[in-house]
């Protein structure tokens, strides 16, 4: 066990109280043990990867802290063309992607440069520039509060969505499955070192490609760094503009009658909808009559961009209120940053603001992509 901390030293955001235990399990049975034991005592440990996805209050955390801190990448065998990964959830997210790169192959290229470890990748279903997590994940190592050994569970059943998963906190709330993330398994593709076809206009563009070419993965990865730390969505120690949590909200998702309301020139991309499940009735329970059958289809969904709806609700780039340290990044209208000594409630006020903001210009409310411990929004 090491000293006491406080969350601001373990966050990219920079915010955040003490901490009045922290604890580093560096392999995988030390971290089983120290989540066992901190659950048997009735508590609740707050799991850290990279810190990258947390806005904390400034009272800090009268807990236990668990930063995952145990690496290993194993190669499994794979069909001809594919590659099979197993990786501890310890490991830099960016570290993974740079190794599958180096090697040639493909599947998560476009998640380059995204912060934070690869326990917490899943928890969210990381995705950037027409890549997601989902698309790649096989299955997730998981440590069950109410399990007695570890288990691999299918990735199909993490309900994995857009930013969104079983085992996330949303807001304050608690996760809808109490897990802890040891261990990731991924299915690539060895294409003789091609990326997956383009499918992002915004990539496509920067490389000069026509959508679905494929190219050289390290081709891939150097122009999504560069998109990235345009955005300074690259942390940089030198500038304070970086110091946040990425995209601090996520792309609404609305319907496409409610999205007709908005002006015709915001930004809107289809999203699929929800088809009613299947009907299923047991053998032994047919007595020679179907059910009516459900004829009413998901409705119509698109996603809208939040950066445009923060930008034409009138908060733009570099904006801060009176007095406060917290500002809107220079680069991003996504980014909230912490320009110097910022505290967690202003990273809060401004968050607020901002939702107040494009609520009553557009009707929309939109929701934090971090999570929030000790504080609600």
């Amino acid at each position: 066990m090491s000293a006491p901390a406080t969350l601001a030293q373990l966050t990219t955001l920079a915010v955040g109280g003490p901490i009045a235990e922290l604890v580093e399990p560096t392999t995988r049975e030390d971290l089983i043990n120290t989540v066992r034991a901190v659950w048997s005592a009735g508590e609740e440990p707050l799991i850290l990867g990279g810190g990258s996805n947390l806005l904390a209050s400034d009272d800090g955390y009268d807990g236990v802290v668990i930063r995952v801190a145990h690496h290993g990448l194993e190669q499994l065998p794979a069909a001809p063309g594919r590659v099979r990964l197993r990786v501890a959830g310890g490991v830099p997210w960016d570290e993974l992607v740079a190794h599958t790169v180096d090697r040639g192959w493909s599947g998560i290229e476009g998640l380059s440069g995204i912060p934070g470890s690869v326990g917490a990748s899943p928890i969210q279903n990381i995705g950037a520039y027409g890549q997601e997590l989902a698309a790649s994940l096989i299955a997730v190592e998981l440590l069950d509060r109410y399990a007695e050994e570890p288990e691999w569970v299918p990735a199909a059943d993490l309900r994995l969505g857009y930013r969104t998963s079983t085992l996330k906190r949303h807001g304050g709330l608690p996760a809808e499955r109490e897990a802890v993330v040891l261990g990731i398994e991924l299915d690539l593709a060895d294409n003789a070192g091609l990326s997956a076809p383009l499918n992002f206009p915004q990539l496509s563009s920067a490389l000069g490609a026509e959508p679905g070419s494929q190219l050289p993965v390290r081709q891939i990865r150097d122009a999504v760094l560069a998109l990235r730390a345009g955005k300074g969505m690259v942390l940089d120690p030198a500038d304070r503009d970086t110091f946040s949590a990425g995209s601090f909200f996520t792309n609404p998702i609305v319907t496409a009658a409610f999205a007709r309301t908005l002006p015709a020139e915001a930004p809107r991309w289809p999203e699929p909808g929800v088809e009613p499940e299947p009907t299923v009735i047991a053998l032994d329970h047919y007595v020679g009559e179907l059910p009516p059958l459900a004829t009413t289809r998901a409705p119509e969904l698109v996603k809208l961009s939040a950066a445009w709806l923060i930008e034409h609700a009138g908060v733009g780039r570099g904006f801060r209120l009176p007095g406060s340290n917290a500002a809107i990044s220079g680069k991003h209208t996504l980014a909230l940053t912490n320009t110097g000594h910022a505290t967690a409630r202003e990273i809060a006020s401004l968050a607020l603001y901002v939702q107040s903001m494009v609520e009553n210009e557009f009707g929309v409310r939109l929701m934090p992509e971090p999570v929030l411990v000790g504080l609600e929004l």
